[in-house]
C-alpha cells in the first residue's frame, strides 16, 4: 500500500477543502439549527464532481478512484458531517451499484444525473423492523405483467425527502427468504409512493432522513436493477462500500473537533498560561492525533483494496468500526478539553460530538462489525 498520494488526489483533497472551508463552514451551524436541507451548496458538490467522484465521466462522474473519495469527504464532515453523509449516500449507496449492477439504458436514466449532481439519489433497505437483521425483508415486490407491485414501509432513509430516485430493497420470493430478495429503481412521484414523515434527529440535522410507504406502487420491470433474487447481494456489497464513506465521514468529524480543540488549547488560559501547556491537555490531544492518524492508515487500506479490485469487506468494516468508535470519543474530548464553553452551540464542538453518534449505528451498527470481522476470523462466513 502506497502512503504517497497522487497528483491527482491531493488536487481532489485541496478543492474539497477549500470548497468546505469557504462555501460550507459558513452555513454549516445555521443549517443544523434550522434542519434546513443545503440546496445551495449540495448543488455545487455536484458541480465539483463530489456527488459522483468515482463514476467514470462517461456517466456525469469525475473519474476519480476511491481514495480520492475519501480524501475529499474528510475534508467535507471536517466542516459538516450533514453534507458529507448527502455525500457518501448519493455516491456509496445509489451510483455505485447502479454503476456496478445496472443495464447500460439504466445508467443513462439513473446514473447520469445522479453522478453529476442534477438529481440525488437514496437507498432504502432498512424497515421499522428489519435493521441490523437486513434480511428480514417485508416489503414485498409482486409480479404484475410487465410492472412489479410494491407494498410496505422503509425506515432511515438518509436523503429520502430530496431524492429524485431510491434504490429499493424488497421480498419478490419469501420461501427463498435472502435469495428471495430483489432491488428496484424507483423514481420519486410515482403513483404509491409516499414520503409521510422526516425525522427530527440528534445530530446530521441538515441532511433529512425520512420515512417511506409504497401502497400498491408499480414500478416497470425495467427498473429491477440486477436479476430477480439480487437485491440481498447488492445491498450488502453497497454497504461495503458505504462503510469505508461512513468511516471516512467519522474520521472527518473526528478531525474537525480535533483542530478546534488544538486551536483553542492555544488560546484559552488557565492558571495564567494557555491550557494547552497543561500535561493532561496535552495527554489527552495527543491521544486524540494518535487515534485520528491510526483511523486514518484503516480506511486509506479500505479505499486502495476496493479501488485495487480487491476483496475489501472486511477491512472496510474494520475502518468503520474503529473511526466511529474513535469519533465518538474524540468528540467527546473535544468538549472536555473546551469545559463549560465545550456545551455551548456558538463553539460548534457539541454539533461534531452529536454527529458524531451516528457513525456507530447506520450503514451497520459497531456491533455488526465486529460480527462480520470475527466470521471472517473464523471462517464461520
Amino acid at each position: 500500500m502506497k502512503l504517497e498520494l497522487t497528483e491527482e488526489q491531493q488536487m481532489i483533497q485541496a478543492l474539497a477543502r477549500e470548497f468546505a472551508e469557504k462555501e460550507v463552514q459558513p452555513v454549516a451551524g445555521r443549517l443544523d439549527q434550522e434542519a434546513r436541507f443545503p440546496h445551495e451548496t449540495v448543488k455545487r458538490m455536484g458541480e465539483l464532481g463530489f456527488l459522483g467522484i468515482a463514476v467514470p465521466e462517461a456517466y456525469g462522474g469525475a473519474g476519480a478512484d476511491p481514495v480520492a473519495y475519501v480524501l475529499a469527504l474528510e475534508e467535507i464532515a471536517k466542516v459538516c458531517a450533514s453534507h458529507a453523509v448527502i455525500m457518501s449516500v448519493n455516491n456509496s449507496l445509489y451510483c455505485d451499484p447502479v454503476l456496478k449492477y445496472g443495464t447500460e439504458d439504466q445508467r443513462r436514466k439513473f446514473l447520469t444525473p445522479f453522478a453529476s449532481g442534477q438529481k440525488i439519489g437514496c437507498f432504502a433497505l432498512t424497515e421499522p423492523q428489519a435493521g441490523s437483521d437486513a434480511s428480514n425483508q417485508h416489503t414485498l415486490a409482486v409480479p404484475d405483467g410487465s410492472r412489479y407491485v410494491l407494498n410496505g414501509r422503509k425506515a432511515f432513509v438518509t436523503n429520502g425527502r430530496e431524492a429524485a430516485a431510491a434504490l429499493v430493497v424488497a421480498q419478490t420470493d419469501a420461501a427463498k427468504g435472502r435469495h428471495g430478495i430483489s432491488a428496484f429503481l424507483v423514481e420519486k412521484g410515482t403513483p404509491g409512493f409516499l414520503v409521510p414523515k422526516v425525522e427530527d434527529k440528534l445530530g446530521i440535522r441538515a441532511s433529512d432522513t425520512a420515512e417511506f410507504v409504497f401502497e400498491d406502487c408499480r414500478v416497470p420491470a425495467e427498473n429491477r436493477l440486477g436479476s430477480e433474487g439480487m437485491g440481498f447481494k447488492i445491498a450488502m456489497s453497497s454497504l461495503d462500500g458505504g462503510r469505508i464513506g461512513i468511516a471516512a465521514q467519522a474520521l472527518g468529524i473526528a478531525a474537525g473537533a480535533f483542530e478546534r480543540s488544538v486551536a483553542y488549547a492555544k488560546e484559552r488560559k488557565a492558571f495564567g498560561v494557555p491550557i494547552g501547556q497543561h500535561q493532561m491537555v496535552q495527554w489527552m490531544l495527543a491521544d486524540m492525533a494518535t487515534a485520528i492518524d491510526a483511523a486514518r492508515l484503516l480506511v486509506w487500506r479500505a479505499a486502495t483494496l476496493k479501488g485495487a479490485g480487491q476483496p475489501f469487506g472486511v477491512e472496510a468494516s474494520m475502518a468503520k468500526l474503529f473511526a466511529s468508535e474513535m469519533a465518538m470519543k474524540v468528540t467527546t474530548d473535544a468538549i472536555q478539553v473546551h469545559g463549560g464553553y465545550g456545551y455551548i452551540k456558538e463553539f460548534q464542538v457539541e454539533r461534531y460530538f452529536r454527529d458524531a453518534k451516528i457513525t456507530q449505528i447506520y450503514e451497520g451498527t459497531s456491533q455488526i462489525q465486529k460480527l462480520v470481522i470475527a466470521r471472517h476470523l473464523l471462517g464461520t462466513q
